[in-house]
């Protein structure tokens, strides 16, 4: 019997026993699921992206801004990054259980890559971290908003199926390059002047060495067999096998960090054959109190007084646009995964998934931890099986835990997790099969969309280069009746955005 959304909201009467209720709340059974299953799920979700706790102390909470201040006005280097991974696991643990319970998909959400280092390198350099933080909140409400008014779910629905499609198969490609790039086994060359001469290339030489890199040659390995043979939660086994062999194999050879800090000459340290951002070792603590007095550290105007109008709307929009349809893509990539999306290409109840995102960026500024977003390695879990909002209840659950064992979220190094990343690639590129190449109307911006999502590392320039292109094509066509109208706003916002320093610079405000 198929429940609908309002049944499932309505109170529980004495009759159904507790599992008949979390089953129909969850459509556990409807979308061909079970509870041991998105459990599992969930765990697997929160491994893969469990090292957001770790990184993004890394990022925002060794930065000084403008004022030469670290985060909580500390004046310290590294003295932040505790604060950071307690805010930064207490506000994903927070949202992502509301979109397991509100939005009810198993999507997890926490402080985003990419946004975040434009808050520190950007917003940070030229104001105060609570003028930075200020500007994140204004971008949630303003896309907040945007969800409540209808427009984002219109645009959501204006995309043709096909690019819906190539946003899924890109986001696959750069998930398996971030896998690869995180756990060292594709590595970007260094060049005589600080470039990078060549993009990337194998291992730190062009060919492979160092045990971390032998540990997840071994890990993606186990983790593809255990994929290929279909058992149940090989995803999560693949990453707990590595775990532990990388633990053994850390404790017999001491292969030490990639990255041993700054040396007597003021210049970092690279250790190449090192482990990537977590040296796996049983800790020296297991639990330790969190403190969460960055809750609530920002400025909602202060950046309008600090670096004008101007600039400060200008920035506003930019996190916006990046942050609209990073979350779009992330929604379509996952969905499609898991055939959660319908005919045409859309998740039903969209609305609420999208409400809560956008909550997140206004949550993730209001706690210090820049925009909070769906998270791109909710595919992990969903390759695993998840398809309900209880896999994202699991993993919040874990998020807030990892606030007191936060040493034992430091156990898992990327080489351990990434696997899963790459697995979960293939699995999502599978989905090209579905775009008619035949059709150069579309395989042409579907293309575009594909390779420049890990070529360009960034999953709305793959966007923004797929409708601007698809806009393009058609008018050039004189197809005009097959663009849809809020096609042609979204081709000229990015057509902004991609101009948007070009124009700062000519402002002045760069």
């Amino acid at each position: 019997m198929t429940v609908t959304n309002d049944e499932a909201q309505q109170p529980a009467g004495p009759g159904p026993e507790p599992a008949g209720r979390l089953d129909r709340f969850f459509k556990i059974t409807e979308r061909g699921s079970t509870v041991g299953r998105e459990i599992r799920s969930g765990l697997v979700t929160f491994f893969t992206m469990g090292y957001i706790v770790v990184l993004n102390p890394l990022i925002i909470g060794t930065v000084a801004d403008d004022d030469g201040q670290f985060l909580g006005d500390l004046t310290e280097p590294g003295a932040a990054i505790p604060l950071v991974a307690a805010a930064t696991a207490f506000v994903a643990g927070i949202l992502t259980l509301v979109m397991g319970l509100f939005g009810r998909y198993p999507f997890a959400m926490a402080a985003g890559l990419g946004l975040n280092a434009v808050v520190a390198f950007t917003l940070a350099s030229g104001m105060s971290w609570e003028d930075a933080m200020g500007i994140v909140v204004l971008e949630g409400i303003v896309i907040t908003i945007l969800v409540l008014t209808g427009f984002r779910v219109a645009v959501f629905r204006a995309i043709p199926a096909a690019l819906k499609t190539a946003i899924a198969v890109g986001i696959g490609l750069l998930i398996a390059l971030i896998g690869f790039v995180d756990a060292g086994f594709v590595r970007r060359i260094p060049g005589v002047i600080g470039e990078s001469s060549v993009p990337l290339q194998l291992g730190s030489t062009g060919s492979l060495s160092g045990w971390p890199t032998l540990v997840f040659a071994v890990g993606l390995l186990l983790t593809v067999l255990l994929v290929a043979r279909r058992v149940k939660g090989g995803i999560l086994i693949g990453i707990l096998s590595t775990t532990v062999l990388a633990i053994i194999v850390e404790a017999i050879v001491g292969a030490g960090p990639y990255n041993k800090g700054v040396g007597p000459d003021g210049k970092p340290q690279i250790n190449p054959d090192g482990w990537q951002l977590n040296v796996p070792a049983l800790p020296d603590r297991i639990v330790d109190k969190p403190d969460l007095s960055l809750l609530g550290d920002f400025s909602l105007f202060g950046s309008f007084e600090r670096v004008g109008v101007t600039a400060a709307l200008l920035f506003v929009f930019t996190i916006l646009l990046a942050d609209f349809f990073d979350t779009m893509g992330t929604v379509v990539g996952v969905g499609a995964e898991g055939k959660m999306l319908d005919e045409d290409g859309n998740l039903p109840g969209i609305r609420n998934v999208l409400l809560v995102d956008s909550v997140g960026a206004a949550a993730g500024g209001a706690g210090s931890v820049s925009s909070n977003t769906t998270y791109v390695e909710s595919a992990a879990g969903v390759a695993e099986g998840a398809r309900t909002g209880l896999a994202s209840v699991v993993t919040g659950v874990l998020f807030l835990v990892a606030m007191f064992f936060a040493p034992l979220v430091t156990i898992v190094p990327f080489e351990a997790a990434t696997p899963a990343l790459v697995v979960v690639g293939f699995l999502m590129m599978t989905q090209i099969r579905s775009i008619d190449m035949d059709d150069f109307d579309v395989a042409i911006p579907a293309f575009l969309t594909i390779v420049l999502m890990p070529f360009a590392y960034s999953i709305t320039a793959g966007i923004g280069a797929g409708f601007i292109s698809y806009v393009a094509i058609k008018a050039v066509r004189r197809r005009f009746a097959e663009i849809h109208p809020l096609m042609w706003l979204i081709a000229v916002l990015f057509v902004i955005y991609f101009t948007l320093q070009p124009v700062k610079e000519a402002l002045g405000v760069g």
